[in-house]
């Protein structure tokens, strides 16, 4: 049997998780008319700026890690791309994605039921949460970085990575950061938008005021 074998977001993928990425794709569409999932000037490049601008993330998952939560979850960018990605590379990776709007994780539930993902969907806004825990969290168009930093200091595991997209301004949301928090950070340039970035973050504490 030959296995094929595709790329999006620099991943190799089987035409299987390709197909699910489609399944995706189109469940957005048909429900961005009801529920603003995505801004509908994006909607006819929904693949590029969406999905595959998601799916780069994937490549940054530490090899041991074994829960991802994901903030702000929306449309479903990043976390069900990852968990699309996750199942196709038969990595056993626990997804949660945490959305305050109920209409939005009212989506994200019947999305992953349609494309039977194994995901759990948290309707509750971020600040009133335990502790999650987590390997890894990320958090796409959501808020400022020391805002999203508060919050991976908060629901990370000891030793956890924080995969944060950001766009042209991210040197200017690091300086900012670093008034209110002591952090390590590796920075990759994003493969779908120009002077963007992904900001790989660790060990992540507030900084002592002098």
């Amino acid at each position: 049997m030959i296995v094929m074998e595709l790329q999006v977001g620099g991943q190799n993928v089987s035409r299987e998780t390709i197909e699910s990425l489609r399944a995706f794709e189109a469940l957005v569409k048909r429900w961005n008319a009801a529920i603003n999932l995505v801004s509908k000037a994006t909607l006819p490049v929904l693949w590029d700026r969406h999905i595959v601008d998601s799916a780069q993330l994937f490549s940054h998952l530490p090899a041991t890690a074994q829960h991802w939560a994901d903030f702000g979850a929306g449309g479903g960018f990043p976390g069900l791309v990852i968990a699309i990605l996750a199942r196709g590379a038969g990595r056993d990776l626990r997804v949660t994605l945490v959305e305050s709007d109920a209409r939005k994780a009212t989506f994200l539930r019947q999305a992953a039921q349609a494309l039977g993902l194994s995901v759990v969907v948290v309707n509750k806004r971020i600040e009133s949460m335990e502790s999650l825990q987590a390997d890894v969290v990320s958090a796409r168009a959501l808020a400022p970085l020391d805002a999203l930093l508060e919050f991976a200091a908060v629901h990370l595991r000891e030793g956890g990575t924080a995969i944060f997209p950001k766009g042209a301004r991210h040197t200017e949301e690091l300086t900012a950061a670093r008034a209110q928090w002591s952090f390590d950070v590796d920075t990759h340039s994003s493969q779908s938008e120009p002077g963007a970035a992904i900001l790989i973050i660790r060990n992540i504490e507030r900084a002592k005021q002098n």
